[in-house]
């Protein structure tokens, strides 16, 4: 089958939607304007963003409705893993040198504070005591390629594969193989595993890195970069999910997850060893 595809930048990375037919100029100018609405209230690298204006002052801020899903699935990752995944990591990250200058120079760390001391978050309104930057990056993006497939759907278009670097939604009735990469050599997979219906996230130390062995998965606890696990790979029904549950299995054990969602996963750890759940169906080679 003939298969299209339409690559672009967008918050930072580089994305693919691959369709059988060819994407109409209307779609495109919905899909682009989508990612902009998203990237004007979530990104903490633009002056004019929501977010941005949370980092500088407190208050009473009012996000978009869709916002509700995204955070309520945040308070619970936060639950799950005691404060470990949390969107107030973003001060922690500036201040390691990630930041919208894209500096890359760390500063010494302080402790974040916790969700319930600093904001009350209600339906669509977040209330902060005190200026807070917040970084959705944990689940931000798998979330976004989960809304660009519901606009998708909306018109008429049921088979696609939506690839935001490392999060990747599959619709349709031909299978999808996906390698899976080692962090320790980038370019080279450890395994393929075929997605079908289903969302595939992963998540690398290798990834966004920088200095001296600093990258962007932060330990709020040591106030430093995560060591034990260099990569992880998650397959769920929907891509937030996959995102979110990638990110939490650099802290907490699978377990943890699992007794809420339902997903597969592969993790490697520092030495190299892997482990994976017994209905992960990807080859390790």
């Amino acid at each position: 089958m003939q298969k299209h595809s339409h690559s672009f930048e967008a918050l930072g990375t580089q994305w693919g939607i691959e369709t059988p037919t060819e994407l109409n100029e209307q779609i495109l100018l919905a899909i682009h304007d989508r990612i902009e609405a998203f990237d004007v209230t979530y990104s903490r690298f633009r002056s004019d963003s929501l977010v941005h204006e949370v980092s500088i002052h407190s208050g009473v801020f009012v996000f978009p409705r869709d916002a509700i899903q995204l955070f309520d699935f945040y308070r619970k990752m936060y639950e799950l893993t005691q404060g470990k995944v949390t969107p107030l990591i973003g001060d922690m990250l500036e201040r390691a040198g990630y930041d919208a200058e894209y500096t890359l120079v760390a500063k010494e760390q302080t402790p974040i504070a916790s969700w319930g001391d600093v904001m009350q978050w209600n339906g669509e309104v977040l209330k902060t005591s005190q200026p807070v930057t917040l970084d959705v990056g944990a689940a931000g993006k798998g979330y976004l390629v989960d809304v660009l497939s519901e606009l998708l759907e909306k018109e008429g278009i049921l088979e696609y594969v939506i690839d935001a670097s490392g999060d990747l939604r599959h619709k349709g009735s031909d299978l999808n193989r996906v390698g899976l990469e080692d962090p320790r050599k980038p370019g080279r997979v450890i395994g393929v595993i075929d997605v079908m219906n289903r969302s595939l996230c992963a998540s690398a130390v290798n990834r966004r890195a920088w200095g001296n062995e600093l990258h962007h998965i932060f330990d709020p606890d040591t106030m430093s970069p995560t060591k034990e696990i260099i990569a992880t790979w998650v397959i769920a029904d929907d891509t937030m999910t996959a995102d979110g549950i990638a990110t939490s299995l650099f802290f907490v054990e699978p377990e943890v997850m699992s007794d809420t969602y339902q997903f597969e996963y592969a993790r490697m750890h520092a030495d190299g060893a892997i482990d994976y759940s017994p209905a992960f169906e990807g080859k390790l080679f």
